[in-house]
């Protein structure tokens, strides 16, 4: 298990700036007076309920909401005035599995995103290509249909758009999302890797045990900014009631704050009432 622990390349400089955004859609105002820094090397994870404004902050970083107050900048641009530099990495369930696209031709697309008039390969956007697939483990399937893969290796497919066009911020849309234990920690040791070698990264996730052990800095949203600070701080019983709306027991092992999950009775007397369906069930059985 990874120790949330910042690297060495961290720095205090500010390269993602939110002053005072209130954004949306419609018309609707999602988020509402977000005050944010990130500095150039954080590793953050973003929190908070469904429909709390995690991913509209991430869409706010690629301009791609409606923002009707305050202003957004990357590297000390503002966003109307240049497109940032910055990899994006989608929620798989928001992807056309079924589109005629292999890994390669996937991965191509993101060599693109710096120059939209120049839409064709280069040779040397295929090597960069080719580097970054066999760095994340998926150049034995660069033929492939990404339908054919599985769900970490589809992640690395996306993963490493991102990552052609050789972006200064990564964003991620909950990378460990329907995946399993093993695939989650290795997503998230490739994600402590790139952030060593000096991306700053920035996910939105469910998963607060998860962002305990791998994350330095976590920011809760619900709206607005509830909190931010590192997990160790963040996750207590008050804070994640005024993120989630639900009381939520947090323990302390070995240095970590984690969330446990609080035991359901199933009926008026807990164990009795379940002991008493159990046996209930067995006479009927009997009859």
């Amino acid at each position: 298990m990874l120790h949330p622990v910042p690297h060495t390349l961290a720095s205090r400089d500010p390269i993602v700036v939110f002053d005072h955004v209130t954004c949306g859609y419609g018309g609707q105002a999602i988020l509402s007076g977000i005050d944010l820094t990130i500095n150039d090397g954080d590793f953050v994870g973003l929190l908070g309920p469904s429909g709390s404004g995690k991913t509209t902050l991430l869409r706010a970083i690629l301009g791609a909401v409606d923002r009707y107050e305050g202003n957004v900048s990357v590297d000390g641009v503002s966003i109307s005035d240049r497109r940032p530099s910055v990899g994006y990495v989608p929620q798989l369930e928001a992807i056309d599995w079924n589109f005629p696209v292999t890994v390669e031709e996937v991965v191509l697309m993101g060599s693109t995103m710096n120059r939209p008039m120049f839409p064709w390969f280069r040779r040397a956007d295929r090597e960069l290509a080719h580097e970054i697939m066999d760095r994340l483990g998926i150049f034995s399937v660069s033929k492939r249909h990404i339908r054919e893969l599985s769900g970490g290796q589809q992640q690395r497919v996306f993963l490493a758009r991102a990552l052609v066009s050789s972006p200064r911020v990564l964003l991620l849309d909950e990378p460990t999302a329907g995946v399993d234990i093993k695939t989650r920690d290795d997503v998230m040791h490739l994600l402590h890797d790139l952030n060593h070698q000096g991306v700053t990264i920035l996910m939105t996730t469910h998963e607060i045990n998860a962002v305990a052990a791998h994350l330095p800095w976590v920011i809760c949203i619900n709206g607005k900014v509830v909190v931010e600070g590192p997990p160790s701080e963040v996750f207590t019983t008050e804070t994640l009631a005024l993120t989630y709306g639900a009381e939520m027991p947090v323990i302390h092992y070995q240095g970590l704050a984690l969330v446990a999950e609080s035991p359901h009775l199933y009926g008026r007397n807990g164990r009795d009432a379940l002991t008493s369906h159990v046996h209930a069930s067995d006479d009927l059985n009997d009859a």
